[in-house]
């Protein structure tokens, strides 16, 4: 591992550098925030854009300030607030405690399209309560959506208009985030959602995106529902979060957790590593997730030939070494894995 190369650069009190697909850069890491304890600091993507330069992600938006951009976060890893915000308390509800704990950044490495990065994650004691190996890559996607002169409709659908509306997919094509973890932990611990503690339907925690609120007809899909209401605590590989402007189709590659999804009272959306009940974590956890970015509004069609190509995308694994991570030291929702908050 090395420390931070010259490619980084040092901004308004923080630690940033830049992801570019083809030379057009797509999304600024920030791996060491300048943030206060009650956002349980952690590195964040934000800004991530389209490569049309639309954003397509929020930090520190009014209502959930403890929301940066894509990040991982987690309500609690063994009693120590991850997620940020309030923690929810059963038989009491959202309460301030003083239990929110750090990611800190240790390492880089390089690798092609991004990097790999060892974090520390560190408790309000200033304790280790796990080891992380994290690989961030923006790779371009292999698959062309272009949309016709004419306006026609090819006959895969490709260009049609989304569920809720117009719009086309990004003529220029799309690109991908490779976001994948392995978190070690120092002895054997729960992961907890919300939802765990008594909170229905709040079982946020894991790897999460903060889309941009004011997006013009959002609108939630999946291959097989559409609509917050069908699609949250959904247990299916892929999912789109779509707007007139920019569409993310999310991929989960090996392990599928639910679908943690927020629409009308914000956009966002992320795979619940504890969605209903306490994840037994022995040793290492293990998740990836692949993010394809769009111009345009996709419809069903598309999104689902982009989430097919998003599966091999990337080469990203926790580890760094080029095979998909998911599949060995994974763990299913409320499943032991074994070797290999405030309101949301």
């Amino acid at each position: 591992m090395t420390e931070p190369s010259a490619r980084e650069t040092r901004m308004a009190g923080t630690d940033t550098r830049e992801l570019s697909v083809a030379g057009t850069p797509v999304a600024s890491y920030v791996w060491r925030p300048d943030l206060p304890a009650t956002d349980s600091p952690r590195p964040y993507l934000h800004p991530v854009r389209t490569r049309g330069g639309v954003p397509v992600t929020e930090f520190r938006p009014d209502d959930h300030v403890h929301h940066l951009g894509v990040s991982l976060a987690i309500a609690d890893v063994g009693a120590v607030n991850f997620w940020g915000g309030r923690t929810f308390v059963r038989d009491q509800g959202a309460t301030w405690l003083d239990d929110h704990g750090r990611q800190r950044h240790d390492a880089f490495e390089e690798a092609e399209g991004g990097f790999a990065e060892e974090l520390t994650w560190i408790g309000p004691d200033g304790a280790t309560v796990a080891r992380e190996r994290r690989t961030v890559l923006a790779v371009p996607v292999p698959v062309s959506l272009p949309v016709p002169a004419d306006g026609a409709v090819p006959a895969d659908g490709a260009g049609a208009p989304g569920p809720s509306g117009t719009g086309a997919p990004d003529p220029g094509g799309a690109w991908a985030l490779d976001f994948a973890f392995e978190l070690t932990v120092r002895e054997p611990l729960e992961i907890k959602s919300s939802a765990c503690k008594g909170r229905p339907g709040a079982g946020y925690g894991g790897f999460f995106w903060r889309a941009p609120k004011e997006s013009a007809n959002l609108a939630v899909f999946t291959a097989e529902a559409e609509g917050e209401q069908a699609v949250h605590g959904s247990v299916t590989p892929w999912l789109a979060l779509v707007a007139d402007a920019w569409s993310l189709v999310f991929v989960q590659v090996g392990a599928v957790d639910p679908w943690f999804v927020r629409v009308a009272e914000y956009p966002g959306v992320g795979p619940a590593l504890a969605w209903d009940r306490p994840l037994a974590v022995s040793d290492t956890l293990t998740r990836r997730v692949v993010t394809v970015v769009a111009d345009g509004r996709l419809d069903r069609a598309a999104a689902a030939r982009l989430a097919e190509a998003a599966g091999t995308a990337g080469t990203a694994d926790a580890a760094g070494t080029g095979s998909p991570a998911g599949t060995e030291g994974t763990a299913g929702a409320g499943a032991p894995a074994k070797a290999a908050g405030e309101a949301p």
